[in-house]
């Protein structure tokens, strides 16, 4: 316990060794993960901002170029950024592309930089993606920025988690424009038009503009943002708005998020008391008998350790 209160101390100081080592204790569930996430003193005025978007259209490009822009014009600030990389087929880690992207940043004491595997997760995020963007906001940094493998109609979850979420798209995906208003219009505050240097750029934002005015919400008229990352292209810009949709954003979705988060704890705390390997040999002898059904199999089983 003692080792978890430095841990604690050292990630409330700011202290990077620390904040690494608690979310890895977090992550992997290892001992001490549950101390750590009862002790954390959150910072809700930390800002979340989450970056989706289809594979190819630059996020982490983007992400890059705009950690740059905010040091530039705000000396001194701290950003953690949590890049949600797809889980290997092969070795079920993390592919780590998007640290790959930000390299130039590593050696940089003002930003923090960490990968989380997706583990098999459908919504863009890892499952412990809330767990770990929690303890970045313990942490003391001026900017928390989550990005997610991709983007398409059940990967929203990042509209529940981030205060404010940018939708990054790029001029090739105009033909999408249809589908993306029956899937993704509806979690943007803002929208990025990125590699907007390119053919088609401007009628393609004028498009996203006209959909996005149309599901804009009574408080906050959805920017559409043209950027390249390549020339620093939009970066005030954007951040500008970042910042103005801050001192407004109310994030609706989220108390439906936590109400699923606490499903999902409460149900995994249920699921310690029960013994997995003795659960695997109750079913495969019950299997092989006559008769045998899934569903009785496991209501007996519940009833008889007390789960329901």
């Amino acid at each position: 316990m003692n080792d978890i209160s430095a841990l604690l101390k050292g990630l409330h100081n700011g202290d990077s060794r620390s904040i690494a080592r608690c979310i890895t204790i977090v992550e992997n569930d290892l001992p001490g993960s549950e101390e750590i996430l009862a002790g954390l003193h959150l910072q809700e005025k930390v800002p979340v901002i989450g970056f989706t978007g289809p594979p190819g259209a630059g996020k982490s490009t983007l992400i890059n170029a705009l950690l740059s822009h905010i040091l530039q014009k705000e000396p001194g600030s701290k950003i953690a950024v949590l890049a949600i990389d797809p889980t290997s087929s092969f070795n079920f880690g993390s592919l780590l592309g998007d640290r790959l992207r930000m390299s130039e940043h590593f050696n940089n004491e003002s930003i923090f930089i960490r990968s989380a595997a997706t583990r098999g997760s459908l919504g863009g995020l890892s499952s412990r993606t809330l767990e770990i963007s929690d303890i970045l906001k313990a942490a003391g940094f001026q900017y928390v920025i989550v990005e997610t493998v991709g983007v398409g109609q059940s990967e929203v979850e990042i509209a529940g988690l981030a205060d404010t979420t940018i939708v990054v798209l790029v001029p090739e995906a105009g033909d999408e424009i249809q589908a993306l208003k029956s899937g993704i219009m509806e979690i943007a505050d803002i929208f990025v038009v990125n590699k907007s240097d390119r053919d088609g750029s401007e009628g393609f934002a004028k498009n996203l503009m006209a959909l996005a005015h149309s599901n804009s919400p009574a408080l906050w008229n959805i920017p559409v943002i043209k950027t390249s990352a390549s020339i620093s292209q939009g970066l005030d810009e954007l951040l500008t708005q970042i910042q103005q949709h801050g001192n407004i954003a109310i994030n609706k979705r989220k108390p439906s998020l936590l109400f699923e988060k606490a499903m999902r704890l409460i149900s995994i705390s249920r699921m310690k008391v029960v013994d997995k390997k003795q659960l695997s040999e109750n079913i495969l002898t019950a299997s092989q008998l006559p008769g045998f059904n899934l569903y009785s199999f496991v209501k007996a089983f519940m009833l008889k350790n007390k789960l329901e």
